[in-house]
This record gives C-alpha cells, sequence and structure tokens, in this order.
C-alpha cells in the first residue's frame, strides 16, 4: 500500500517554495500598483492644473462683473444732481412741488439702471430710518423691511463707511420677499454736510446671472460649482436649498476660528486645502461619504469670497482602472512561474535533505550501519559522502568506548571499598571532637550570661542613683517654691486688709453723697416756688399792660421774656432734679454692693492666710524627704562599688572559657572538614562507578 504524503510546512524545500512564490507575486503586485497609482496621479495633476485655468478665467469674469455694479454705486455716490434731489426730499423747506419732483427724478434714475440690466432684480435707496415711505426703488419689487437679520445686514453696510459689501445668494432675495434667489451690494451713499440726505443703496443681482456667468465652467462629469464667503459657508450654488450652509470642503485659506459652522461626519474631519510650495490652488479631499473629490479654488480679488469647484476623482481616473486589470493579469502569470519554480526546487534540494534528515534519525535511535546511495558531485551529494564517513568513525569510536567503560567499572569498585573505611574513622573522630567543643561552648555561654546579669544589675543601679538625684533636685525645687509662696501669701494678707480699709471709706463716702443729695433737693424746692410765684406775676404784667393799651405794649414783651425766663429756670431745676435722683439711686446701689462684697473680702483673707499656714508645713515636710534621699544615694554608691569588682571577676572567667572553647572549636573544625572529605570521596566514588555503568550500557545500544 503506498505510503499518503502530507505536506511538511517545516521543511526547507516547501519554505524555499513559500518564500520564492511570495517574493514573485508581491513584487509583481507592487510595480503593477506603482504604475497604477502614478498615473492616476499624473492625471489628476494634468486635470487640476487645466480645471484651475478654467477657475481663475470664471473668477475673472465674476471680479468683473462685481467691479462694473461697484462701479455704478460709485457713479451714485458722487451724481451731484442724485445727491441734489436727496438733499431737496430731506430738506423741511422744500415746498411739494419741488419735493414731489425730486423723488420722480429719482426713481426714474433707478428705473433707468434697472432698465438697461436685465441682471438686475431691482435698485434700491433706503433711507436710514428703514421706512418703506422714505425710501425709493425701481418698478416691480417689493417694499422695505425692518427684520432683525435684514438690520444686522444694513449694521454691516454702515461699518463699511462708504464703501461696497457684497451679501451671499439668498433664495428670496435680501428682504426674503422674492419668488427667486438674488445676490446683493450695499453701499453708504454718504453725505458729510447733510447726515440727514444719507441713504443705503441696494443694488439686487439675480442669482440667475452668476449661473449664466459660471455655465462654462465644467470639472469632471458630475462636478459643483460653489461660492464660498470669509466664514466657510455658500454664498452661491446651483442648488438654492444649499445657500447659507456650512460648506464641508472649504479651502485653507480661511480666516482661523470661522470654521464654527461646518458640520463633522462621525469619524471624518472637514477637509482644508494644502496649497503646495508651487502655488497650485488644488487640493484632493473627502466629501461627506468620504468620496474622493479634486477640488480647485480661486479667491475673488472684490468680495471677500472664494470660488470653488469640484468632482470626484473617479471621473479623471477611469482610464487607469485598465491597469489593474493588467497588474492582476501580471500577478497570476508570476504565481504560475512561481509554482513551477518551487516544485524544481523542491524536487532538487527538499527531498535529498529530507531523506539524509530520516537517515540521521535512524543513527540517532542506535543504528550505525545506515549509509546514503547520492550520487552527485554538488554540495547535496558531499554531505551525503561525509555523511557516511562519520558514521563509519562513530563506529570504530563505540567499540574503543566499551572496552575503556569495562577497565573504568573495575577501577571505581576498588575506590569505592576505600573510601568506605576512611569514611568510617573520620567519623568516630569527629563525634568525640564534636562533644568537647559543645560543653566548652555551654560553659562560656554560662559565664557570658552572667557576666550580662552583673552588667544589667549596674544599669538598674545607676538608674536609682540618677533618680534619687533627680529627686532631690525636684526637692530643692519644691522648697524654693514653698518659700516664695509664703512670701507672696504675706504680700496678699497686706493687700487684703488694705481692700477692706477702702471699703469702710467707700461706704463713708456713700453716707456723705447720699446726705449732699438730700440737701440739694431742699434747696431746689423754694426755687421751684420762685418760678410758679414768677410766672404769675409775668401773667399778671401782661394782663395790666393789656389795660393799660399802647402805653402797655412795653410791659408785655417784657413779661413775655420774663415768663420765658422762669420757664427756662423751671426746666434746668427739674433737670437738676431728675439728676439728683439718678446720683441717689446710684449711691444706694454702689453702698448695696459694698455691703455684699466685704463678706466675702473677709472670707478670702481668712483662706489667705490659712494658705501661708499650709505653705510652711510644705517645707518642712520637703526638708525630711530630703535627709532620706541622701541616705539612699550614699547606699547606692557603695552597692555601685561591690558591682565593679564582680564585673571584673567574670570578665576574667569568660577570658578563659573563650581561648579554651577557640581551642577545642578549631580541632573539631579540623576533624569535621576531614570527615566532608572522606563523605564526598566516598560519592564520587560511587558516581564513578555509575557512569561506568552508563556507559557501558549505551555503548551495548550501538550496533557497530
Amino acid at each position: 500500500m503506498q505510503r499518503r504524503r502530507f505536506i511538511n510546512f517545516s521543511s526547507v524545500g516547501v519554505k524555499l517554495f513559500v518564500i520564492l512564490f511570495c517574493t514573485i507575486v508581491l513584487l509583481s503586485s507592487v510595480l503593477g500598483l506603482t504604475s497604477y497609482y502614478a498615473a492616476k496621479g499624473i492625471i489628476t495633476d494634468e486635470v487640476a492644473a487645466a480645471s484651475s485655468q478654467s477657475i481663475v478665467q470664471a473668477a475673472d469674469k465674476l471680479d468683473f462683473l462685481f467691479a462694473e455694479y461697484e462701479a455704478l454705486s460709485r457713479q451714485f455716490a458722487v451724481d451731484p444732481a442724485l445727491k441734489a434731489d436727496m438733499e431737496t426730499v430731506n430738506l423741511p423747506t422744500a415746498g411739494t412741488v419741488a419735493r414731489a419732483a425730486a423723488e420722480d427724478r429719482i426713481r426714474r434714475k433707478l428705473d433707468s439702471v434697472r432698465g438697461s440690466d436685465e441682471r438686475l432684480l431691482g435698485v434700491r435707496l433706503v433711507a436710514r430710518s428703514m421706512v418703506d415711505a422714505e425710501s425709493y426703488k425701481s418698478t416691480g419689487i417689493s417694499g422695505v423691511r425692518s427684520d432683525e437679520g435684514i438690520l444686522a445686514r444694513m449694521k454691516e453696510i454702515d461699518n463699511a463707511k462708504g464703501n461696497p459689501v457684497w451679501f451671499p445668494v439668498r433664495a428670496k432675495g435680501f428682504f426674503d420677499a422674492y419668488s427667486q434667489s438674488a445676490m446683493t451690494m450695499g453701499r453708504l451713499l454718504r453725505n458729510i454736510q447733510n447726515p440727514a440726505a444719507e441713504y443705503y443703496m441696494l443694488i439686487e443681482v439675480k442669482g440667475q446671472a452668476l449661473t449664466d456667468v459660471l455655465s462654462n465652467l465644467h470639472i469632471g462629469l458630475a462636478g459643483e460649482i460653489r461660492i464660498l464667503d470669509s466664514s466657510g459657508r455658500v454664498a452661491y450654488s446651483a442648488d438654492d436649498v444649499l445657500l447659507g450652509q456650512a460648506s464641508y470642503i472649504h479651502t485653507g485659506e480661511l480666516k482661523a476660528g470661522e470654521q464654527t459652522g461646518v458640520q463633522k461626519s462621525e469619524g471624518q474631519e472637514p477637509a482644508r486645502a494644502r496649497q503646495g510650495d508651487s502655488g497650485k490652488r488644488s487640493f484632493t479631499a473627502g466629501d461627506e461619504q468620504g468620496s474622493p473629490q479634486l477640488v480647485v479654488y480661486q479667491p475673488l480679488s472684490t468680495a471677500d469670497w472664494t470660488l470653488l469647484g469640484y468632482a470626484p476623482v473617479s471621473d479623471f481616473t477611469r482610464s487607469a482602472d485598465r491597469l489593474l486589470y493588467i497588474t492582476l493579469l501580471v500577478v497570476l502569470a508570476a504565481a504560475l512561474i512561481g509554482l513551477v519554480i518551487g516544485y524544481v526546487l523542491v524536487r532538487l534540494i527538499g527531498r535529498p535533505l529530507g531523506k539524509l534528515a530520516r537517515l540521521m534519525e535512524e543513527g540517532e535511535r542506535g543504528n550505525l550501519q545506515v549509509r546514503t546511495s547520492f550520487k552527485g558531485q554538488d554540495e547535496i551529494g558531499r554531505l551525503g559522502h561525509s555523511f557516511n564517513r562519520m558514521m563509519e568513525q562513530i563506529s570504530r569510536m563505540a567499540g574503543q568506548s566499551s572496552s575503556s567503560a569495562a577497565e573504568v567499572l573495575a577501577t571505581s569498585a576498588q575506590l569505592v571499598a576505600a573510601s568506605g573505611a576512611i569514611s568510617g574513622q573520620a567519623s568516630e573522630v569527629a563525634t568525640a571532637t564534636g562533644e568537647i567543643a559543645g560543653g566548652a561552648a555551654s560553659l562560656a555561654a554560662e559565664a557570658e550570661s552572667s557576666n550580662a546579669k552583673v552588667e544589667l544589675m549596674g544599669g538598674k543601679t545607676s538608674e536609682v542613683a540618677e533618680n534619687n538625684a533627680v529627686m532631690a533636685a525636684s526637692a530643692r525645687k519644691v522648697m524654693e517654691v514653698s518659700d516664695q509662696g509664703a512670701e507672696r501669701m504675706k504680700k496678699l494678707v497686706s493687700q487684703s486688709e488694705g481692700v477692706l480699709k477702702l471699703m469702710d471709706l467707700i461706704q463713708e463716702n456713700s453716707a456723705m453723697l447720699r446726705d449732699s443729695t438730700v440737701l440739694i433737693r431742699s434747696i431746689l424746692s423754694p426755687m421751684i416756688a420762685m418760678n410758679k410765684q414768677t410766672n404769675i406775676l409775668a401773667l399778671n404784667a401782661s394782663i395790666e399792660a393789656v389795660r393799660a393799651g399802647a402805653a402797655g405794649r412795653g410791659f408785655i414783651v417784657i413779661a413775655n421774656e420774663i415768663r420765658e425766663l422762669a420757664n427756662q429756670s423751671s426746666e434746668s431745676i427739674a433737670s437738676v432734679s431728675r439728676i439728683t435722683g439718678e446720683i441717689s439711686g446710684h449711691i444706694e446701689n454702689t453702698v448695696k454692693v459694698v455691703n455684699e462684697a466685704a463678706p466675702m473680702f473677709d472670707s478670702q483673707l481668712a483662706s489667705v492666710r490659712e494658705s501661708s499656714l499650709i505653705f510652711g508645713s510644705v517645707r518642712a515636710e520637703m526638708e525630711v524627704f530630703s535627709g532620706v534621699l541622701n541616705q539612699s544615694s550614699a547606699a547606692v554608691s557603695e552597692l555601685t562599688e561591690y558591682q565593679q569588682q564582680l564585673g571584673q571577676s567574670m570578665a576574667s572567667v569568660i577570658s578563659v572559657v573563650q581561648q579554651t572553647s577557640a581551642s577545642t572549636e578549631e580541632v573539631a573544625s579540623m576533624s569535621s572538614q576531614q570527615f566532608t572529605v572522606s563523605r564526598e570521596l566516598v560519592a564520587l566514588s560511587h558516581r564513578l562507578e555509575g557512569l561506568a555503568e552508563q556507559l557501558k550500557q549505551s555503548m551495548i545500544s550501538f550496533q557497530g
């Protein structure tokens, strides 16, 4: 039965086949795709150059059209007759006939301009007040509106200070009142001498006029033409739905910070132009769907707009797609050639190497009789001959190794017996020496422990002496503090006695003040009676003066003055009486507080005297405590001297024990080393015996 063959991907032949096949296919693919993309780039560059010229010509036409209307607005601005008519209609003193004639001339002039240009939708002169009745327009257009958006656009005209301002095409015109799209140019007709005669001039151009100008501009088969304003929004498009919307494709010459209105699709970034060093105004970018577009653009010189056109790149590169089919055919042919060359390499290299590998695997299993049958003189043939010679030399070496292994096995048996005897004797010596070293070590440990306890006792004694010194110092400080406290208590007793004397003086002064207030009240009583009598006398004098008539008028004045003085005196006496009553109340409160505080000061004085006695007793007790501390310190000093003598004795014992232990450990170390060497010698003998046995068994597996 024929053996089934499987592809071995680890084979050298298969690897060479895969490398060669992939190299041929990859090289053919790279060359074909490089040619395709190079041709595509050349075609795109040529189309971009031609389209750039067309877009420049179209931009020149638009600039010419815009410049024409700017010149028209400039004529209106410098026309003296129109200026005089606008001043007449705004002059309050002008007659009705003169004003009507001026308005008629203004309207006829606007109609003549509108009638001479079919591209115009209308011409207006809008008053600064945005009132339709005060504005003028050509025939057939709607009136003036003042919506918020319209006012914002009028403000732009104001800010231009008499320069022309172009507004993008709007689907229903400047005032959102038309049925067709229109583009508007605005200009302020200034009148410095008569500001009331200033008007906004609006020239509304049909959106179809731009379509007619751009009708001969074509980019590709499905290209589009747009005009973008400075913020990247569509100022003109053939589709009115796109007017005013943010353009996904725009140039990189827009001002920074004006891209906020541009919408981004998910996973995409808005395309922007990257103008190269050559100055070409063209680039390639993706549209909203991600399809590559060839974009050409040209800024306008009259308005801050950009004429932009783009078309799918596939419209220009269809002729280069044939290179893809040619590349595919070349890749298929290269693949077939690679298959044929790979099969030849497998037969010439892979099969002989596989056969040689199988023979070497047989030799690895112990069969030294295998030989190759290669007849060629190339590298593979030479490899087969070398394999045959190598197997013959291995057979001879196997025979020699078998005899040497038998001799090594016999010698290792003798070495094992001798090593065992030496190891037993060394073990006995090491055991005895170890017991001696253990006894010396335990004695040294006991001496060290005793010395440590003596040192610990010395440390505790030192701590007791230090504590006694600290307590003696504390006792001295307590005695000093007690002396200071006693002195302070004496001063406090004398001060408290002085305060009691002052309290007595306060009580005496309060009684005197109370008597004085009573005297003041007795003095005020007759003064109050005198004021009452004075009021009665003044009243009687007034009555008598009234009876006397004209001769008594002087007495009336004097009587009134006396009565006023009596009233003032009454008020003053009342104030003094009230103040005297308040002082009397305060004095009573002071006397009451002093009477309440006097017992408290007596109690405080008694407490201070008791504290002074306590400080004296504390000093006596601290003197007794200080004497006891001195006796304890003397006893601790004697204990320290005894501890030092005991430490010196223990140090001598430790020195002798350490010398004995060192000598014993040295002997034990030498015995241990001898025992270790003996054990290693026995282990090596057993290992040599095992290696000899393994060598003998391995030689048996070879078939020489």
